[in-house]
């Protein structure tokens, strides 16, 4: 049997079938990209994060492991400013010497009329207890990176001397072992570092009032 020459480019009627093809447009090559910018409107698909900030039916809701979304209940409310004090002793003390959250504890701090001592080293924090007329702080915070003062050995220190005193520490949101240690010398909060910004005016105002006005 003769068999006729085999055209490696798929003969003829392949060409005529490509050529009645229809022009693509909604493909992620070039042809769909301007079809986008003539059109004026952005249509490839939204990202979880996307459709949260826009305000999607999933933004409003935490997701299955997934960061909730931006709606109004995602931030707590701003706290109203303590009455103005200004011979009211400090109450709330930090071992903080990352420059970011010093400047960001100040200025949340103003702004309520709430207290907060800066303080290197034990014996800082005791000097300025005595001068208050021995009144025990109502907060003591700690940056748990600060190597400085070795938070995982004062703690427990701090802990034995001031038994109602709640102590606060935050950290990298990937230091789990950091965060059960701290739990395990004394500290009664630990909170990644977004957090405690998120909830700082809070735990100023709460901790930064005077002590009768305290719940």
């Amino acid at each position: 049997m003769n068999v006729g020459p085999v055209n490696p480019s798929g003969g003829g009627k392949n060409r005529r079938r490509r050529g009645r093809r229809p022009p693509h447009r909604g493909g992620p090559g070039p042809a769909g990209r301007g079809r986008q910018q003539l059109d004026g409107v952005y249509n490839a698909p939204m990202d979880h994060n996307y459709r949260g900030a826009m305000g999607g039916s999933n933004g409003s809701r935490q997701g299955r492991g997934g960061r909730a979304g931006f709606g109004p209940s995602y931030s707590p409310a701003e706290p109203d400013p303590l009455p103005q004090r200004d011979d009211a002793n400090s109450r709330i003390f930090a071992f903080v010497d990352d420059l970011f959250f010093q400047a960001k504890i100040q200025e949340t701090a103003r702004k309520l009329n709430v207290k907060v001592e800066f303080v290197k080293a034990e014996k800082d924090m005791l000097e300025r207890i005595q001068q208050n007329g021995d009144e025990k702080p109502s907060l003591i915070i700690f940056d748990m990176n600060n190597a400085s003062v070795k938070p995982l050995s004062l703690i427990p220190k701090l802990k034995s001397k001031l038994k109602k005193t709640s102590i606060i520490g935050f950290l990298s949101h990937v230091q789990g072992d950091l965060k059960q240690k701290a739990h395990e010398v004394g500290c009664d909060m630990v909170l990644p570092r977004s957090a405690f910004s998120q909830n700082l005016p809070q735990l100023l105002r709460r901790h930064g009032a005077p002590e009768e006005t305290i719940g």
